[in-house]
């Protein structure tokens, strides 16, 4: 009995160390996917370039005393400085981050459907569900390069409208935004899922639409603090009036929706 418990051990070993190199080479070839990819290259500028030229935009627009634009722009149309710049970029990201992460997302676990490559992944030595987790963690590794990238072009736009250097609360301020980037991406996860049950790319879309309007009604109905998919843009909005342990609620999204991709392209099958 001891032998066949010490026999047992490596074996275990031995699985768990072919499930992490499987998972390595699935984040590999996921990776390499994304880097030549022009859905997330173009998907990386709209949110990047994008956000930081429309900031731009309206707030030189409302300094010229544009009063559609001081509409929208709200409380923030007399704010200064840098304080001004991170709450316009901060509302443009609430609203598009999800938009953005969803399509990224669809594209990333709907492709092999839509190009109808699938059949070629049961042939792969690499198991479905690590392709799925794979996919997975390039897409957030790929958030966290977004919301980089995007604080630097913020940055950079600051500067350029001659706003110089800022104390400790705009520094607080300023890192709100890659927190907003990463969280809106973690609650755009069951776009993938979605992607993955529909066969393709639209029903992920349709679900992010779906995510964006579930968060527009929470916020409309005062019950948004608590509710995962709206509590990341209420925060950074407004920090003072949302508890920072709503967010607690974010991870729940990517988790149980990580899980379920996982499930479900482990049960995939060429007929359906």
């Amino acid at each position: 009995m001891s032998g066949a418990r010490i026999e047992a051990a490596p074996s275990t070993g031995r699985a768990a160390g072919l499930r992490r190199g499987a998972l390595r080479v699935a984040v590999a070839v996921e990776a390499r996917k994304a880097i030549a990819s022009r859905v997330m290259a173009s998907t990386t500028a709209l949110l990047v370039i994008g956000v930081g030229v429309l900031a731009l935009g309206m707030l030189l627009a409302a300094a010229s005393g544009d009063e559609q634009v001081l509409a929208k722009l709200g409380p923030l149309a007399g704010v200064p400085g840098w304080a001004g710049l991170v709450g316009v970029v901060l509302q443009i990201t609430a609203a598009a981050g999800v938009l953005a992460f969803g399509v990224a997302l669809s594209w990333m676990f709907g492709r092999e459907f839509a190009d109808g490559t699938v059949a070629a992944l049961f042939g792969l030595p690499v198991s479905r569900p690590a392709i799925a987790l794979g996919k997975l963690a390039v897409y957030v590794i790929w958030s966290v390069v977004v919301a980089i990238a995007l604080t630097v072009v913020v940055a950079i736009v600051g500067f350029a409208m001659g706003f110089g250097a800022t104390d400790a609360a705009g520094v607080g301020a300023i890192v709100r935004i890659p927190v907003l980037v990463v969280l809106s991406a973690l609650i755009a996860v069951p776009a993938g899922w979605v992607a993955t049950i529909g066969r393709g790319l639209l029903p992920g879309i349709a679900a992010t639409v779906g995510i964006i309007v579930v968060a527009q009604v929470s916020a409309i109905a005062d019950v948004g603090a608590w509710v995962p998919f709206v509590a990341p843009a209420l925060w950074a909005i407004a920090p003072d009036e949302v508890p920072a342990a709503a967010l607690l609620t974010v991870p729940t999204v990517p988790l149980a929706f990580g899980a379920l991709c996982a499930l479900a392209w482990s049960r995939l099958q060429l007929d359906r």
